[in-house]
C-alpha cells in the first residue's frame, strides 16, 4: 500500500510538473504573438505619425537610443514628431524578427529597413533593432529600443 501511494504522489507531481510547463509555453506563445501584433501597430503608428497612439505604445520612462548613440526621451521623440523633424516614408521591419519572452517583459530583434527624416535630416537605410517590452495594467508597451546602422553593401 504504501509503494501505490508514493507512486501515485510521484506521479502526479511530475504530471503537475508537465502541465505547469504546457500552460507556460502556451502563456509565452500568447505573449509572443502579442508583442509582434504590437511591433506592426508601433510601426504604422510611427508611419502615420499617430502621437496619441505612440504615447500609449511608449511607457512614461521610454527611452531610445538611436543609430548616432544619442539618447532620446519620450517627450522628446513625440515633439521631433509633432514637429515633422521626423517623418518615416517607410519600415520594413518584417525581416529576421526574433520575439524572446520573459514573463512580463520581451526582447525583441529585427534587421529594419527605414527611409524618411530624422530630427530634420534625410534618413535611409538598413539597422539591427532591439526593443524591450514590458507588460503592465495597460497592456504591452515599449520602455526601451535601439538602432545599429548596418553597413552599406
Amino acid at each position: 500500500m504504501k509503494w501505490t501511494t508514493l507512486y501515485i504522489a510521484v506521479t502526479v507531481t511530475f504530471l503537475s510538473f508537465a502541465f505547469g510547463e504546457a500552460q507556460q509555453e502556451s502563456t509565452d506563445k500568447k505573449s509572443e504573438q502579442e508583442v509582434r501584433q504590437m511591433i506592426e501597430n508601433y510601426r504604422t503608428a510611427l508611419l502615420q505619425r499617430d502621437i496619441p497612439a505612440l504615447e500609449k505604445i511608449w511607457a512614461d520612462d521610454y527611452v531610445f537610443v538611436n543609430a548616432s548613440g544619442e539618447v532620446r526621451t519620450k517627450a522628446q521623440r513625440i515633439a521631433n514628431l509633432k514637429s515633422g523633424a521626423t517623418a518615416f516614408e517607410s519600415i520594413n521591419e518584417k525581416e529576421n524578427i526574433t520575439v524572446r519572452v520573459y514573463q512580463n517583459s520581451a526582447v525583441a530583434t529585427s534587421r529594419v529597413t527605414i527611409k524618411g527624416k530624422y530630427s530634420g535630416q534625410p534618413t535611409g537605410g538598413q539597422y539591427r533593432s532591439m526593443h524591450v517590452w514590458v507588460k503592465g495594467p495597460e497592456g504591452w508597451q515599449l520602455v526601451a529600443n535601439q538602432l545599429t546602422a548596418l553597413p552599406r553593401k
